[in-house]
């Protein structure tokens, strides 16, 4: 089949690419950067330099392809752009995916949501893959849609390196004994590819988690691969995270998404959709990704904004 990857080589499109590729498919990865070309190329892909903030380039490039994967990102740092309108940039991507769905003629679309689409109330800045779902919906009913929904990927827990380094603790609005599901974005592409292999149908649901762990084992686990069993998970006050995050230097929109989307996990509120639908989970465990947070963290030139 002919397929279309946005995303790059980011961490779920790049492995998502390589498995399509060794099943024989025809693909073609869009990317902003023409550095990434040879690279795609190095794959068996064909690459697609552009932006998915282009409808017309989006159009052009999914006309004739079988399937498109589509998933919505504002590239690194953004966390950090005073000036963005993080909700309205995404809405504006998910618009345009429809537009060249429309003109293009694809009838079978992969799109790349989150845990907590379900709803646009009380989960914070997940609230956008609410509004694109629904933007998506109004496609026409011959375009069926796989909706994927991964919970917290791992690597965000590279987030917790600085005051691990600084204070000794990962801190956090919510914590506990509560055992919540994180996924490893290797296992989200070898979903993904399997969802390309199966019949389309509609629109459907698909969760994806790895593994499920409560946040006082994520800091035992995590000590433990960097040398400090004795790791604690403390817990904050809304506030005193929003404030931490702002004096960072985040977008204080962006802060107080962030801040609310991990108030919603307490009493594992923006889970609720996600148990009435559980998945089995995959394969990479929280312990196999351990290693690469220890790799990261003694690594001088770890990058924590992942």
């Amino acid at each position: 089949m002919k397929i279309v990857l946005t995303g790059s080589l980011g961490h779920i499109s790049k492995p998502l690419a390589i498995e399509l590729i060794n099943k024989g498919h025809t693909v073609t990865i869009i990317s902003s950067k023409a550095e990434r070309q040879k690279e795609i190329e190095s794959l068996g892909a064909k690459a697609a330099i552009g932006t998915i903030e282009d409808a017309g380039f989006l159009t052009k490039v999914f006309a004739g392809a079988d399937i498109v994967y589509a998933m919505e990102t504002l590239g690194e740092g953004f966390f950090f752009n005073q000036n963005l309108d993080y909700v309205t940039a995404i809405t504006n991507i998910g618009k345009n995916y429809k537009q060249a769905v429309e003109q293009s003629g694809v009838k079978k679309v992969i799109h790349l949501s989150s845990i907590g689409a379900h709803t646009d109330k009380g989960n914070g800045m997940l609230a956008f893959h609410y509004n694109v779902e629904n933007i998506l919906k109004q496609l026409s009913a011959d375009v069926s849609i796989k909706f994927m929904r991964p919970v917290g990927f791992y690597y965000n827990m590279f987030a917790y390196i600085p005051t691990i380094k600084a204070q000794g603790t990962i801190i956090q609005n919510y914590g506990g004994d509560e055992k919540e599901p994180w996924v490893s974005p290797t296992d989200i592409a070898s979903v993904i590819a399997e969802e390309i292999e199966k019949p389309f149908n509609g629109r459907t649901i698909r969760y994806i988690a790895s593994d499920e762990v409560s946040p006082n084992e994520v800091a035992a686990i995590l000590g433990e691969a960097i040398g400090k069993p004795n790791l604690k998970w403390v817990i904050v006050s809304d506030e005193q995270a929003l404030n931490g995050m702002i004096a960072v230097g985040m977008n204080p929109k962006i802060a107080k998404g962030l801040m609310e989307m991990n108030a919603s996990r307490r009493g594992g509120v923006l889970y609720t959709d996600y148990y009435k639908n559980q998945p089995a989970l995959s394969k990479t465990k929280v312990k196999d990704f351990a290693k690469e947070f220890a790799a990261v963290y003694t690594s001088n030139s770890g990058n924590f904004n992942h």
